[in-house]
């Protein structure tokens, strides 16, 4: 199994300086390739403390200077609020100064909060984000961008630099929808797995969209990779109580940050999202809380690593992306906590895996590009 790491900047009440949270958290990507881990991961967000990488790929351009063999993830790129130009020749410029080592990870967005600011219909995403996914995957294949759609009109443009080899096989998709899941499959992307909901609900979506998959594209799908939240320790007691603090602190700033209020239901393609509202609605808060925690990754290393094969066991995920810093939990707790995962737990996981994962993408050469040295 593919093991990766991802750092995401919280900084819950403004503890830290900004300036802080981001020294602390280039540390913790510092450790992850002398440590084990494979890649290494951010995600985009905008205007909170929720978190503060507004451009994944700068920051992951910045840790290929700092690595020499880590694979660098979107988790993700939120396609609705980027031109496609922008998204492809960052991809582009990271990959070719990376050795080819970028991993784009794409996703739809949910949160009003930046919807408002960027000016952005979010009745519009679902359009927009098919549109401008179709123009950069496309684009990223050919070298040349090139839409005509209702929202993205764009004339035949070539990236430059060239992208420096196929991204197939290596661009993924967040998705939690049904319905987004059906468009993945459509687009021909790998699914990124953040456990929100029940196994049982995910097994169905996952086994749909490799259904659909399969039927569009005429080949099997990507082994999903999922991410987690992680809480290691020796001592089974404060591993459970500090993961209840930590990992559930880190889902009330989920639930802050994207306010699943009734406005939901009014918003086309969330509606999804308006019956979430309901639910939390109906089993409180804190439930909703519990429920979460329960389906990350804490205990001893013994029951880190159960947690993770039986989630392997379900969806038979090729990569495991842990995410060690996170609500106010200081750095040398999160480096204590990673350093623990690394040494105890990573070893047993990259035992196991499915071969057609992340580490299976073909380093395939398109005429005219560079090869990878």
């Amino acid at each position: 199994m593919h093991v990766g790491t991802s750092v995401i900047f919280q900084n819950p009440g403004q503890r830290l300086t900004d300036r802080e949270v981001y020294e602390g958290n280039v540390r913790l990507a510092d450790l992850a390739e002398p440590l084990g881990f494979e890649s290494i991961w951010t995600a985009e967000h905008h205007f909170t403390d929720y978190t503060m990488c507004p451009n994944p790929a700068q920051f992951l351009t910045y840790m290929a200077g700092r690595t020499r063999t880590a694979r660098l993830g979107t988790m993700v790129m939120v396609l609705p609020w980027h031109h496609p130009v922008r998204v492809a020749e960052e991809l582009s410029v990271l990959d070719h100064l990376s050795g080819g080592r970028a991993i784009l990870g794409i996703g739809r967005g949910i949160g009003k909060v930046e919807f408002d600011r960027f000016q952005v219909d979010m009745n519009e995403s679902r359009e927009r984000f098919i549109e401008i996914a179709t123009c950069v995957i496309e684009g990223l294949e050919t070298g040349v961008l090139e839409h005509d759609g209702k929202y993205i009109k764009q004339i035949p443009s070539p990236i430059r630099p060239l992208p420096l080899r196929s991204f197939k096989g290596r661009t993924y998709a967040s998705a939690v929808s049904p319905e987004s899941m059906r468009i993945m499959a459509e687009l021909g992307l790998g699914i990124l797995i953040i456990p929100q909901k029940s196994w049982d609900d995910t097994v169905a979506d996952v086994a749909s969209y490799s259904a659909i998959f399969e039927d569009v594209n005429g080949c099997r799908a990507p082994a999903p990779i999922s991410a987690g939240w992680v809480f290691c320790d020796e001592d089974p007691v404060r591993a459970r109580e500090l993961a209840q603090k930590y990992i559930g602190d880190y889902y009330e700033s989920v639930l802050a940050h994207y306010d699943f209020g009734a406005h939901m239901k009014t918003i086309s393609g969330y509606e999804y999202y308006g019956k979430f509202h309901d639910t939390i609605k109906k089993r409180g808060e804190q439930k909703m809380i519990d429920f979460f925690v329960d389906l990350h990754v804490w205990g001893t290393p013994k029951q880190c690593l159960d947690k993770i094969v039986h989630l392997h066991e379900k969806v038979n995920n090729s990569g495991f992306l842990g995410i060690f810093g996170y609500a106010d939990m200081s750095f040398a707790e999160a480096e204590r906590n990673m350093k623990l995962f690394a040494a105890e737990v990573m070893p047993s996981l990259k035992r196991i895996g499915d071969a057609r994962g992340i580490d299976a993408a073909p380093a395939q050469h398109l005429p005219g590009r560079l090869a990878v040295a």
